[in-house]
């Protein structure tokens, strides 16, 4: 449980705040839909931040509750770039599997980080 909680406390230092590219996100994650979300959210938000509130760790899964932070600077959800820096509250589960994650369910405040943008 440690190793994987040391894992995405790892993961999310490397990939806030800075550019995510390929090689960096599947050093970390093995599920295709969690490393597509961090592309399109990534070209909406450039180099967004994810900051960790609370952390649990339960076998092979890592629960975070945290917060998104960035500039919206690319397409997202329909709406142009606005150049406002937005942030919204998530929830985040990680499934854990030979030092990578696997599968992940994310929850967060779609509607509060949109009506940042308008």
């Amino acid at each position: 449980m440690d190793q994987n909680k040391t894992l995405i406390k790892e993961y999310f230092a490397a990939l806030s705040g800075g550019p995510k590219p390929a090689a960096l996100v599947a050093k970390y994650v093995d599920d295709r839909s969690l490393m597509q979300h961090i592309d399109e959210v990534e070209a909406a938000f450039p180099n967004y931040e994810l900051r960790a509130e609370d952390m649990i760790a339960e076998g092979d899964k890592v629960v975070v509750r945290g917060e998104f932070q960035g500039v919206h600077a690319g397409p997202f959800a329909g709406i142009a770039p606005t150049g406002v820096s937005a942030k919204a509250g998530l929830i985040i589960v990680y499934r854990i599997k030979e030092g990578r994650i696997v599968e992940h369910w994310l929850q967060f405040d779609l509607f509060g980080l949109l009506s940042q943008l308008k």
